[in-house]
């Protein structure tokens, strides 16, 4: 018995851009933070100072740009948006009448963090600050010996540096977020898989069965029609027993679904099962030995699997069925005497079978010759 199993795969998505590498995206909010603080400066220092000039409109129009830059929804090459925004930045500090928009090349190796990695932003901040104290040494004579000068470059330094540092927070926290996502989506399908297959194993374990005793009932019923009418009418009853089984066990797979609750008695279930199925395909019997604690659909569901089997490919003349109850557990043994099979090739039955009694806790043991098969099931309360 086989089945066959068919992996899903997922839908090609759109194509992606070459430059759209970054997983992460930057934190929108803080350049036009920046953008804002540094215009209000600005313009602050224009009004309590030499006044507005062409110079003030001009620096307050690049700020206005560079907003626009960094909060527009059209995707730019990384490469390109580095040097348009270097050269903006240029331009907005050589027409700055109060100095304050050199605070804003951290932005450089922020925003460069989240495009390139950190080993482009941690060279790019090294360049930012060098080219501080480039301009410094080209423009401010003597700064090296002037406090305030030497205060601006150490406190630019150090805001590239947290810059840098809230960059690789803001990135690892992305991920991590895109880590968890993932995740719940494996979660998600694995349980959707194990779902699946626990229906499988359900649809496979009573439905299969029945379907199989039905089959071998009649091809009895056939077989006796012209040489014992009572034998044929007998397997006949019993076809429309398991007919009826599979029915009520349909409904209650719907309704609960296939919870592991068992049947009320195992032993009786049991009992019913072996009786319907005795002369089919063989004798069949049962042996049940110690006190029952609670019912175990498990071992019920690995009876119908074994007697199934036994019946349906074995071409046994005697099959047994043996439960035995104690203190640890319960275990079942279905053994036969028939042509026996190849283990290494079982099909579905048998390892949704193990699955099953893994999941409860227990294990299954298959011994098969020519000589006969013995399977055996242990599962502890």
């Amino acid at each position: 018995m086989t089945f066959g199993q068919t992996s899903g795969r997922r839908l090609p998505g759109p194509p992606v851009p070459a430059y759209a590498a970054p997983v992460t995206q930057p934190v929108t909010w803080i350049p036009p933070v920046l953008y804002g603080s540094v215009l209000a400066g600005g313009v602050y220092y224009s009004a309590v100072g030499p006044g507005f000039t062409w110079r003030t409109a001009g620096f307050a129009g690049l700020l206005v740009a560079l907003t626009v830059l960094d909060t527009r929804r059209r995707p730019i090459p990384p490469v390109p948006l580095l040097v348009l925004r270097i050269l903006l930045l240029v331009a907005v500090t050589a027409l700055d009448p109060s100095g304050l928009s050199r605070v804003l090349f951290v932005l450089v190796p922020f925003l460069a963090y989240f495009a390139f990695g950190r080993t482009a932003a941690l060279v790019l901040g090294a360049g930012c600050v060098a080219a501080v104290a480039g301009a410094f040494t080209l423009w401010v004579p003597g700064w090296q010996v002037r406090a305030e000068y030497i205060s601006d470059l150490l406190m630019f330094a150090l805001g590239t540096v947290l810059a840098i540092a809230m960059a690789a927070v803001a990135t690892g926290e992305q991920r991590a977020r895109l880590q968890l996502a993932g995740t719940l989506e494996q979660v998600a399908d694995l349980s959707a898989a194990h779902e699946r297959n626990r229906l499988a194993r359900e649809i496979h374990d009573s439905l299969g069965h029945h379907l199989t005793a039905i089959g071998v009932q009649l091809e009895k019923a056939e077989a006796f029609a012209s040489l014992d009418r009572a034998t044929s009418a007998q397997a006949v009853a019993n076809a429309r027993w398991s007919a009826d089984r599979a029915l009520v066990e349909v409904r209650t797979s719907v309704r609960a679904l296939a919870s592991e609750t068992g049947p009320v008695e195992l032993s009786q279930s049991l009992a019913d099962l072996v009786h319907r199925l005795d002369g089919a395909a063989g004798r069949v019997t049962l042996t049940v030995t110690g006190r029952e604690r609670r019912p175990l659909l498990v071992l019920y569901r690995a009876a119908q699997e074994g007697l199934t089997n036994a019946c349906r490919h074995s071409g046994a003349a005697h099959i047994g069925l043996s439960v035995a109850y104690d203190d640890r557990g319960a275990s079942l043994t279905v053994s036969d005497d028939g042509r026996g099979f190849d283990p290494d090739g079982e099909g579905f039955g048998l390892s949704g079978l193990r699955e099953r009694v893994r999941l409860a806790g227990g294990a299954v043991a298959v011994d098969s010759s020519p000589a006969g098969t013995r399977l055996t099931v242990e599962v502890p309360w």
